[in-house]
């Protein structure tokens, strides 16, 4: 039985969740991070010694950093499905769950801080503006991507999915200002469909 450890309103573990959840991996959740604390624990420290979520158990193997749990689930549980076994294929859709992280989700981050986490009063808007700029200017990047195939990897649902989708989900619920990306949006409706995604995007977000 996989473990996974993080509260379902982290990003990290939105990405996670969607992913077992899609593979059909029999899993339990344990309730971890802000509010269900847990993370300061030693016995979750000697697991994970960032004290972050999620973290993840499978079998002997103990693992952090939710794009690495995202490409030992889909390799070991849905390799040929979701994690292809063309390098250049892999490759492909690969290189989104690394932009998700060096690129959308750092520019995301203070606007959905401020906007959601934090209350009206200890709000920054110069930092909001900023944020949503530079967030403007990566999903530009991502509409394009998807105006000229329907999925991350190209022509079929993949892991980057999982990286991306929960990101996504964040900023077309967040109260921001938002530009029309059509590609972007109907991929987003495309994921919403699946059963999975229902399960592991939650709203509101918080």
């Amino acid at each position: 039985m996989i473990t996974l450890w993080g509260r379902l309103n982290s990003v990290n573990v939105q990405k996670v969740v969607f992913c077992l959840e899609e593979i059909g991996a029999p899993y339990e959740r344990v309730e971890a991070g802000l509010q269900f604390g847990v993370v300061d624990t030693p016995d979750y420290r000697a697991m994970n010694p960032n004290g972050l979520v999620p973290t993840l158990r499978d079998g002997d193997l103990v693992l952090w950093e939710s794009n690495a749990i995202l490409r030992y689930l889909c390799a070991a549980h849905a390799t040929g499905r979701l994690w292809p076994a063309s390098p250049a294929a892999r490759a492909a859709g690969d290189r989104w769950m690394d932009w998700q992280q060096t690129a959308f989700a750092p520019a995301m981050f203070r606007a959905f801080h401020d906007l959601v986490r934090k209350p009206p009063e200890q709000r920054d808007a110069g930092a909001v503006e900023e944020s949503r700029k530079a967030t403007e200017k990566r999903l530009a990047v991502l509409d394009a991507a998807l105006a000229a195939a329907p999925w991350l990897g190209g022509a079929d649902f993949g892991a980057a999915e999982f990286a991306v989708a929960p990101h996504v989900h964040r900023w077309l619920n967040m109260p921001v200002e938002r530009q029309s990306r059509p590609a972007l949006e109907e991929w987003y409706q495309r994921v919403m469909d699946r059963p999975a995604a229902q399960r592991a995007l939650t709203l509101p977000i918080t």
